[in-house]
């Protein structure tokens, strides 16, 4: 199944400050964020950013913080974002404008964006996680995520698969663009 702009909803799941430095290939991930955040914004495919805690992880860091406007950031404590009651308002609201392909980004792969991953896979989404866009501590977390996800019927994609399947065509403006930031 393809993606498409008009069905996708992205989600940012716990990029905070003091988590994203201990974090494997912390400035690929969080540069690939950034890129799947223009594309969004450029695309006008919504984006939703939860925050695990922030008194004891901090805010969102400051480069994707900066490209997302406050209402669009979720504080939880739930492990899962789809179990936090307003961001799984935001998902129902998108989903009734046919949003069913949620697009998922963060830290740590194992624990919050697995878990959101699974909760949304057994609400009926189409889920797709971004494998170089996610992270976690250990390779062999990652690698278990990825395994586990995979087995429950989830996506396993990369930036560029994102980006280019919600583009469609090349010779656009957005194309541009956005070919201009992947390279």
């Amino acid at each position: 199944m393809p993606l498409k702009a008009q069905n996708s909803h992205l989600l940012l799941i716990d990029f905070q400050e003091r988590l994203m430095p201990v974090v494997q290939n912390v400035e690929q991930v969080i540069r690939n964020a950034a890129i799947l955040v223009e594309a969004a914004h450029m695309l006008k495919i919504p984006v939703t950013v939860s925050e695990q805690y922030p008194k004891g992880l901090g805010l969102t860091i400051a480069p994707l913080r900066e490209r997302i406007p406050a209402e669009d950031i979720i504080e939880k404590i739930t492990f899962s974002a789809f179990r936090e009651e307003k961001f799984h308002d935001v998902l129902e609201t998108n989903n009734e404008a046919d949003r069913h392909q949620l697009i998922i980004t963060g830290a740590e792969t194992h624990i919050c964006v697995l878990q959101t991953a699974l909760d949304a896979l057994e609400a009926g989404y189409d889920v797709f996680m971004v494998s170089d866009a996610v992270s976690s501590r250990t390779q062999a977390s990652i690698d278990a995520a990825r395994e586990r996800f995979i087995a429950a019927g989830g996506r396993w994609v990369t930036t560029e698969m994102v980006v280019f399947e919600w583009l469609e065509k090349a010779g656009t403006p957005e194309f541009k663009t956005l070919s201009a930031l992947i390279k």
